[in-house]
């Protein structure tokens, strides 16, 4: 996990979840750019602690469909969708990733295509996050 010391109690910080270490910090670097606060975790396993960690400002997570750990991406979706309804979750994957395990989530399948267009994900942030103050 990285740049935990900076989130406490950021507004705005987005957690990205990807064992591509190339593909996850180009994401968090640009989001950084924009202004954003990344928590950064190489598997679901490090996702887990980050968000049971109360000193965290989590609001948006963005996890590789396929993220390793003892739970896949789409069971880390499921817990925040169970225990912490108020994040945002997206998954992100290949067509090929989506639908060999899509079965589970369906309706929720991913949102977010990889390799990540920066612009596309900024983007789709600032949207969930103009839901979540509307509603």
């Amino acid at each position: 996990m990285n740049e935990t010391d900076s989130l406490h109690s950021t507004a705005d910080a987005i957690l990205i979840v990807d064992a591509d270490v190339l593909s996850r910090h180009a994401i968090a670097d640009y989001l950084r750019h924009c202004g954003y606060a990344v928590v950064e975790a190489a598997n679901t396993d490090e996702a887990f602690l980050a968000l049971r960690e109360p000193t965290l400002s989590i609001d948006v997570i963005v996890c590789d469909i396929a993220a390793i750990g003892e739970h896949s991406g789409f069971e880390l979706a499921s817990w925040v969708r169970e225990n912490r309804p108020e994040l945002e979750v997206r998954l992100a994957g290949t067509l090929e990733k989506v639908v060999s395990t899509a079965t589970e989530l369906c309706e929720s399948g991913p949102h977010l295509a990889r390799p990540y267009e920066p612009e596309a994900v900024v983007d789709y942030v600032k949207r969930l996050r103009g839901a979540v103050a509307r509603g």
